[in-house]
């Protein structure tokens, strides 16, 4: 099993930039596509990015597609998310989540998480 927490959220700016990390615990990380959703007030929560065991692969959604970007380091256990040119629609809870590792073109990118951290809030002010 792996248990992810996140970290680096908070309050920025629009415009502005944060990095989030996930780092989970257990001495498989390698071995599982990784993750990171929100969710918004009164909406229902989404992906944001994802990336796959090995970082080969790598999705975004198309609205932060060219504004934020997904990377990880296995010797860490540790995922992140460079989140840049920040907007107030980004404002949001945000989830680190893992499956293991599957093919992306048998199960879209952001689906069958079954392992989750309990979020961090980013805020972003206009």
């Amino acid at each position: 099993q792996l248990q992810p927490v996140e970290s680096g959220g908070g309050l920025v700016q629009a415009g502005g930039s944060l990095r989030l990390s996930c780092t989970a615990s257990g001495r498989t990380f390698s071995t599982y596509d990784m993750g990171w959703f929100c969710q918004a007030p009164g909406k229902e929560r989404e992906v944001v990015a994802a990336i796959d065991w090995a970082g080969s692969n790598r999705y975004f959604h198309d609205t932060v597609k060219d504004r934020f970007t997904i990377s990880r380091d296995n010797t860490k256990n540790t995922m992140y998310l460079q989140m840049n040119r920040l907007k107030p629609e980004d404002t949001a809870v945000y989830f680190c989540a893992a499956r293991a590792a599957r093919s992306w073109t048998a199960v879209h990118p952001s689906l069958q998480y079954n392992y989750w951290g309990q979020g961090t809030q980013v805020t972003v002010s206009s």
